[in-house]
């Protein structure tokens, strides 16, 4: 009886480091894996049965096979990578709007420059055609600058809105995959078993979704793994899965969340990663651009144009605007985009200030040259330039922010990334000395069989 337990333990011995062995092969095999963590065989004796007045052991058994795993760094992880993909989110727009608002000789407030340049020329020269053709010229030309900026603001928005709905079909494809991870791996798990392939192709999904939604989860009562938007808006409950689609609203994509008949709005505040990054740029700080692109059109024409109806040109005629009225566009208009000139010839440009409009007369020409640096925008009490400035300056610190930022945040998800690989990740030379203690293990056992077998085979020659 004890030589059948003897090699009933053999047996044990050696299919358990068989399997170890298999395990280690399986950690080798996966060393470049992303998201992979180290799988270990968890050894369990076999409970010892009463032999006379001994307890004699049967063996060893692969109880379990466990992953090396950390909640507290995925977490961690988790988190970075939402702050990253935010600022990563920014990115591309901000370089975009830094080429647009650049702080070369050739941008808006060189245009506003050499604009009241002319009008500076022509003082001293009010009768002077060249000169009064530059004028209306700079005009032109300021309101293309401002129109050129404008239609740069909506291109950056269009290639925002591109690229929400390029995304949304991977979301939805990763969406339904931890769906279906979530259906495995309770499938699995319910027989005592560990999906631990499952769980790392799920984990790896959430870090993604980390990045590009800013997602958070939690584990139910069913052990399955719950994914919702930072406000809340489910997006897999269990084996349910929700979609993402896209809406337009006037020029602008949004997002919606469709889960169990339901549709939900989903708003900048219900959202994290590159996503909110995006809109936040696209609905926040380019919005915030144009708005102030529109305050300096208006301003600027409304105080050229209070200017230019108290004077008089070479005509003698007087109460014209020099811009159209922008001061009151219909809905839909954008006075960014409508800074054109009324006059239709150089004589009416109004450079004199009296009716007899004679040809050294450039008292009005002296007040709009003047408007450069005299006048003060009603807003912010700036100049035209310093406003401009200001809005330069502002895409300029946000960019540096961001890059600031961006860096800092990829810094620390890679160190958590490697803390993670340090702590889960798997390591050739660790795997080397399992596999060398598993293989001595097994030929040992191999070994403790053969001893055994020779043993019976005397006890059975002494019978005989």
């Amino acid at each position: 009886m004890s030589l059948l337990n003897a090699l009933n333990a053999g047996k044990t011995s050696l299919l358990t480091n068989q399997k170890s062995i298999e395990i280690v092969g399986n950690n080798i095999a996966n060393v470049n894996t992303p998201g992979y963590s180290r799988q270990r065989a968890e050894l369990t004796p076999i409970p010892s049965i009463n032999f006379g007045d001994f307890f004699i052991g049967q063996g060893v058994t692969v109880s379990d096979v466990s992953r090396d795993y950390s909640l507290f760094i995925n977490r961690q992880l988790q988190s970075k990578t939402v702050e990253y993909g935010e600022e990563a989110g920014k990115s591309n727009t901000l370089t975009e709007l830094e080429r647009i608002f650049n702080v070369s000789e050739d941008n808006l407030a060189s245009q506003i420059n050499d604009f009241f340049d002319a009008w500076q020329e022509l003082t001293a020269n009010p009768s002077g055609q060249v000169e009064r053709d530059v004028v209306i010229q700079r005009g032109q030309l300021l309101g293309e600058a401002f129109g050129s900026i404008t239609n740069e603001l909506d291109t950056v928005t269009q290639n925002m809105n591109t690229e929400i709905i390029a995304g949304v079909a991977s979301l939805n494809e990763q969406l339904a995959e931890i769906a279906r991870l979530n259906d495995r791996i309770s499938l699995v798990e319910i027989s005592g078993q560990t999906a631990n392939s499952a769980r790392d192709q799920r984990d790896l999904i959430v870090q993604n979704l980390s990045q590009t939604l800013g997602v958070q989860t939690y584990t139910d009562n069913r052990g399955m793994l719950c994914v919702h938007l930072p406000g809340g808006t489910p997006l897999v409950l269990g084996s349910t899965a929700a979609t993402i689609s896209t809406t337009t609203v006037g020029t602008n994509v949004n997002l919606q969340v469709n889960i169990s008949g339901s549709t939900l709005d989903v708003g900048l505040d219900s959202l994290g990663g590159k996503f909110k990054g995006m809109l936040e740029m696209r609905d926040v700080f380019i919005e915030g651009l144009r708005t102030s692109l529109n305050t300096l059109a208006v301003d600027l024409t409304s105080a050229v144009n209070d200017a230019h109806v108290a004077g008089y040109g070479s005509d003698g005629v007087t109460g014209r605007l020099f811009f159209e009225d922008i001061t009151a566009l219909p809905p839909g208009q954008v006075p960014s985009l409508n800074v054109r000139i009324a006059l239709t010839d150089a004589s009416q440009v109004a450079a004199a200030g009296n009716p007899t409009a004679a040809p050294g007369d450039n008292e009005n020409a002296l007040l709009i040259a003047q408007l450069e640096t005299s006048h003060k925008m009603a807003a912010t009490n700036d100049t035209f330039d310093s406003f401009f400035s200001q809005m330069v300056a502002k895409v300029g610190i946000e960019a540096a922010r961001n890059q600031l930022a961006l860096a800092g945040a990829q810094d620390a998800t890679t160190q958590l990334q490697n803390l993670r690989d340090g702590y889960s990740g798997v390591s050739l030379e660790e795997e080397m000395i399992d596999l060398i203690q598993y293989q001595r293990g097994f030929q040992s056992s191999a070994k403790f069989l053969s001893t055994v077998d020779e043993m019976m085979t005397s006890l059975l020659q002494l019978k005989n």
